[in-house]
């Protein structure tokens, strides 16, 4: 089933199409004082093309066609201006950097940033919510019980944008089943909440979902791009630690980097590597950040904003142990503590970690927190995880990747 979120995600990028072309006609217009004719645009056309599509680009990386943008517009004006901004600067670089088009519009863009940005707000938190409300709501008949099924039709039935209304199977007289469509619980769930219903994981679907085996050529690009990344990561990593070390001695003694005995795949152990961001490097401990007496310091609470933390492993990457794109792999001490409280734990191992996963793009933690830091947030972590070992492909990699340069880069939160 394709729910009304997804075709409200086709909706907005094709209303953003239409704005940004609209907004570059008024500019024209109010420039040169007259209705731009044909051979008025055609300078134009070829350059502000490249650039449409590199604005959607920082759309799609800032999550503005994602589920909960569509389904909750109220959500969108702070993602939207900063996602605008963001945008300026790319169109100053490109007009004045990449000299290959012969134009450098100076008024023009300097208008066409202001006619757009009104347009793409007037589109958006205007005429947007107005036209992407069905006008009437289908019952249909939810097949499923248990927590996981009311939290499903709380949120469906919750919101009209979804267009359908969730009548449960348990309350409804056996003579009227027959009118209703139906739609099975567990495939419902995954499609609204891009995760998998914990409660209805068994062998069998391990067996089927979790562990076929990858393509020969999902492995080899995969791997390739892994290199890439990772020697981008290092060169970073050489660029940034002489200012993280001097940052460093300013707060206190410390070594620079870490290394941590975390778990790889199929739980084989391997040392990462990391820079420091905490008083002490428990590498073994099986201690939430909360538990002890360590704690986050201030050049580590940076480090951490940005992930550049997490950089030090491109000698993971390279070698091999880690991958780019994966589930987030745990220190060894607490990972052990998982295993034994939630079942099936370990089959997040069945693929290559990685350093971003689908979890981390997804999951929104308590407030202060960057990663899981209890049992609870851990299960919901659990289920991002085994829906991208579900979906995996080079495609959920591509869209993990530009929402992690969303998060490194915006800070917004996961909506």
């Amino acid at each position: 089933m394709i729910i009304v979120g997804r075709r409200s995600s086709l909706l907005l990028l094709a209303g953003d199409v239409a704005a940004f072309a609209v907004a570059l006609y008024l500019t024209l217009w109010l420039r040169h004082g007259a209705l731009p004719s044909m051979g008025s645009l055609a300078p134009y056309a070829l350059p502000f093309a490249f650039l449409f599509l590199l604005w959607l680009i920082v759309f799609y990386a800032t999550g503005l066609y994602g589920k909960r943008f569509a389904l909750f517009p109220s959500r969108m004006p702070d993602a939207l201006l900063g996602a605008h901004i963001t945008n300026t600067v790319l169109a100053v670089i490109f007009f004045f950097l990449v000299p290959a088009f012969g134009i450098a519009p100076k008024t023009i863009l300097a208008l066409y940033v202001v006619v757009s940005l009104a347009f793409i707000f007037l589109w958006r938190l205007t005429l947007y919510p107005r036209v992407s409300i069905p006008r009437a709501r289908e019952r249909v008949l939810l097949i499923g019980e248990g927590a996981e099924a009311q939290e499903l039709m709380s949120e469906v039935n919750g919101n009209p944008r979804y267009g359908i209304e969730l009548v449960p199977h348990s309350s409804t007289h056996q003579s009227v089943l027959s009118t209703y469509p139906a739609v099975a619980f567990e495939e419902f769930y995954e499609e609204v909440f891009d995760r998998i219903p914990l409660s209805r994981l068994d062998r069998t679907w391990f067996l089927e979902h979790a562990s076929a085996a990858d393509s020969a050529y999902y492995i080899i690009i995969k791997r390739v791009i892994d290199i890439i990344g990772g020697l981008l990561m290092g060169l970073v990593t050489l660029l940034i630690a002489p200012f993280a070390f001097i940052a460093n001695r300013f707060e206190g003694k410390g070594a620079l980097f870490i290394r941590q005995e975390r778990f790889g795949l199929r739980g084989a152990r391997i040392m990462a590597y990391k820079f420091r961001s905490m008083t002490k490097n428990l590498s073994a401990s099986g201690e939430w950040m909360h538990e002890g007496e360590n704690r986050v310091t201030k050049v580590g609470a940076f480090l951490r904003q940005t992930s550049l933390d997490e950089f030090p492993q491109f000698i993971n990457v390279l070698r091999g142990e880690l991958s780019l794109v994966g589930p987030r792999n745990d220190i060894v001490g607490l990972g052990e503590r998982l295993r034994r409280e939630l079942p099936y734990y370990d089959a997040r191992y069945v693929v290559k970690p990685g350093i971003t996963g689908w979890a981390q793009i997804n999951q929104q933690y308590e407030q202060g927190n960057l990663s899981p830091q209890s049992v609870e947030e851990t299960k919901m972590r659990l289920a991002y995880d085994f829906y991208y070992l579900k979906h995996r492909s080079l495609g959920l990699d591509l869209i993990i990747a530009l929402k992690t340069i969303k998060r490194m880069f915006f800070r917004v939160s996961s909506w």
